[in-house]
């Protein structure tokens, strides 16, 4: 079913750039302006200049932000800052972190190019809603540049390790690259070129499906790219390089693979009651109050997500906070409950926690419709329990909502019903830097 091919990718010429530190950044949907000029900064060879360039009052159709970055990426090419590799590669990417409870992981996968497929054919499947205005920047800088810059990342199951195996054997090398970024995170990359172990790794993957974790804005951007180069060449065979997109490919298995749970904070709430909310919870939650003794003992952040974890082993779990060391835990009174919301999605849908958020409390307590969650009226997000606590204490949020992350598995069991999750229901850590391989399509 996948199809994938292994690229000569283009990497920084590392006898000319000493420190990779100076010429990578995060994925250019996490760059905020302040972070773009931090960048900008570092080195006039720092790939924001590519991914996310700036923009100019003067600018205009023939120059602009995407013809500055082809024509810097062709001048990188012809002064070898970038170079290309000798051979066609699969590329195994590792990144080494810890997470808030010092605990040390380490995620594994491999780059290499995966063909471009519908949606419908079931073959790539994805898992969010895209909006339209990045695809129309993305498809702009990818017609402009002919290349990928950055990696989709996407997830497979190979419960014969196969892949694996090939990884472990190849890790024992010296890496082509081994730096840390400005998080801490220990990033290696290798090369895969021996042909027999990359028609192994292309045998296992043909008959799998890939699941979107990060990256579905480039995914449908790349395939609309390819649509329109396929229909202009006369003699399109399916082969060529813009059929294919580079793409993170990491086992579901991985035991370095996280996903961190997205917390949301409400405001704007018209003729807001607390205490007819929690009447209301009562409906549906059962609702137990947690003392908090002091909103500045940092402790206490860690308490709150250890014992929503484990209530959430137990049953659907969130805890919300409305201020004055109001905590409360909320656990769904009966699954029955399920049968009556959003009856058109499968049960692995409804069963979400964030559903069951989006659809009990905030729709139907608070009136947030998906409208109002679309335009960011009411509801903004923080992966911070401290920050989604102490901004209701400030009086700059009415209520916030702590959530426990999404499982790999739902996210498995939403995607193959071809169904959408809401809006930041999964947030995959560490996001894969931007840099370390390019894909040329020309």
């Amino acid at each position: 079913m996948a199809r994938i091919e292994p690229f000569r990718g283009l990497r920084y010429n590392q006898e000319k750039i000493t420190d990779l530190i100076e010429v990578t950044t995060p994925p250019y949907d996490v760059i905020s302006p302040e972070m773009q000029d931090k960048y900008y900064s570092l080195s006039p060879y720092n790939i924001i200049r590519l991914e996310l360039g700036k923009e100019y009052p003067q600018d205009n159709e023939s120059n602009n932000k995407y013809t500055r970055a082809a024509q810097l990426f062709e001048e990188w090419k012809k002064s070898n800052i970038l170079i290309k590799e000798d051979k066609p590669s699969i590329y195994i990417y590792q990144q080494v972190f810890t997470l808030n409870n010092n605990i040390t992981k380490t995620r594994t996968g491999i780059i290499c190019g995966v063909e471009l497929v519908d949606f419908s054919r079931g073959i790539v499947l994805p898992h969010e809603f895209t909006l339209s205005k990045p695809k129309t920047d993305r498809y702009n800088l990818m017609h402009a540049t002919n290349a990928n810059f950055s990696q989709i990342f996407s997830l497979y199951e190979d419960p014969s390790k196969t892949i694996s195996d090939i990884i472990n054997k190849n890790i024992k090398n010296v890496p082509v690259i081994d730096m840390v970024d400005e998080e801490g995170i220990r990033n290696r990359v290798w090369t895969i070129d021996k042909k027999e172990e990359i028609e192994t790794i292309k045998e296992t993957l043909k008959n799998k499906q890939l699941f979107i974790a990060d990256g579905h804005h480039r995914y449908e951007t790349a395939l609309a790219y390819k649509n329109d180069m396929a229909l202009a060449n006369k003699q399109h065979t399916g082969n060529e390089p813009y059929n294919f997109v580079m793409m993170m490919l990491v086992d579901m298995n991985d035991p370095g693979l996280v996903i961190l749970p997205t917390h949301r904070m409400v405001k704007n709430l018209d003729g807001w009651n607390f205490e007819r909310f929690l009447q209301r919870l009562k409906e549906n939650f059962h609702v137990e109050k947690y003392p908090i003794i002091s909103i500045e003992d940092n402790n206490i952040f860690n308490e709150i997500e250890e014992k929503l974890y484990a209530k959430g082993k137990e049953n659907t779990t969130m805890a919300f906070y409305g201020g004055n060391g109001g905590l409360y835990f909320v656990s769904l009174k009966s699954r029955e409950i399920l049968d009556n919301i959003q009856t058109d999605m499968s049960y692995a849908y409804r069963n979400l926690d964030v559903t069951i958020l989006h659809t009990l409390i905030l729709d139907n307590i608070l009136g947030i419709d998906k409208e109002k969650l679309v335009n960011q009226d009411n509801v903004f997000y923080t992966r911070s329990i401290k920050e989604a606590i102490k901004e209701v204490e400030r009086g700059n949020y009415q209520i916030s909502f702590i959530l426990n992350a999404t499982k790999i598995d739902e996210m498995k069991q939403v995607a193959l019903h071809q169904e959408k999750m809401p809006q930041k229901s999964t947030y995959f850590y560490p996001k894969l830097l931007t840099g370390l391989v390019i894909n040329d399509l020309k």
